[in-house]
């Protein structure tokens, strides 16, 4: 009896395609269980918040705790003020920090000790910062501000960004930086037209998930920034944010300040959402502009 090519190849093919099938089952089933708890979640939030949640909710002011409706204007007002403001602080410093590890730095001892500095605070509870920002600037200037909450977001948000920086300037290719030196292009100048564009989406998705953290952080606000039920666009006096007003609210036995907490709730999802799908957008409009990926 003849033995073919093909008896001899096909037990080896039958046992690698049911590893195939049970490692595809086995990513469907952990999808499925990632998605039930996300899905759940959010489908709670919206059916509590839908309710109180509109236009007039993001622009009136904060009642107090014992009335029901009113809005969460000054909370609005204060999350873009302060969140914009550590972004104005922690992006620009970040990818610095980023071009610095990766393309001057390296292996070098400083770049190594604030590599592990970076990914200490990466870790670090972000309560932490909240009290380091307390201590140093809050008790020594005996007042709160939107300052000192921008102060301890950016310490949050940079970290995240010099790690997101480092690893996209890490992946584009030798090639392109030996390209240009080979034309004569000094160092700084190989980095801001070559290196820098060919990692831009990556950047910039690293940057706009951190501010959709950043936005939502209480515990570093708790401590810092006040109180305050009038919308203040100055970094200097007391203000609020939503992750404040939704943990105050939240906290009471009144059923109007748990229905604001609820919709002060669904619009950080809708902001942080917004930001996810910018960062999305611009990544795949900055990747297929430049062709680096």
């Amino acid at each position: 009896m003849a033995i073919t090519v093909g008896d001899l190849t096909r037990p080896r093919g039958n046992a690698r395609s049911i590893r195939d099938a049970i490692a595809t089952g086995l990513m469907a089933t952990s999808v499925v269980l990632v998605m039930i708890p996300l899905v759940l979640v959010l489908t709670y939030v919206i059916e509590r918040g839908s309710a109180l949640f509109g236009w007039r909710f993001l622009t009136s002011d904060i009642p107090t705790t014992r009335s029901s409706g009113g809005g969460m204007g000054p909370a609005v007002a204060g999350t873009l003020l302060i969140t914009g403001t550590a972004t104005a602080i922690s992006v620009p410093l970040g990818v610095m920090g980023g071009i610095y590890l990766n393309e001057y730095g390296r292996n070098s001892r400083p770049a190594v000790m604030l590599r592990v500095l970076t990914d200490v605070m990466t870790g670090v509870p972000s309560i932490v910062m909240g009290l380091f920002v307390y201590t140093f600037l809050v008790l020594r200037t005996q007042s709160l501000s939107g300052m000192a909450g921008a102060l301890a977001l950016a310490a949050l948000m940079l970290p995240v960004v010099i790690r997101a920086t480092e690893e996209m300037l890490r992946l584009v290719p030798d090639d392109l930086r030996f390209g240009s030196f080979a034309l004569g292009s000094r160092r700084a100048t190989t980095i801001w037209r070559v290196a820098l564009p060919a990692a831009l989406p990556g950047i910039i998705s690293g940057a706009l998930l951190a501010i959709a953290r950043a936005a939502g952080e209480t515990a570093p606000l708790l401590f810092v920034i006040g109180i305050t039920s009038k919308p203040n666009w100055s970094l200097s006096g007391t203000n609020t944010a939503l992750s404040v007003q939704i943990f105050r609210n939240a906290t009471q036995p009144f059923e109007g300040a748990q229905q604001r907490a609820w919709a002060a709730a669904l619009t950080l999802i809708l902001i942080a959402f917004a930001f996810t799908i910018l960062a999305r957008l611009l990544s795949a409009a900055l990747t297929r502009r430049s062709g680096a990926f």
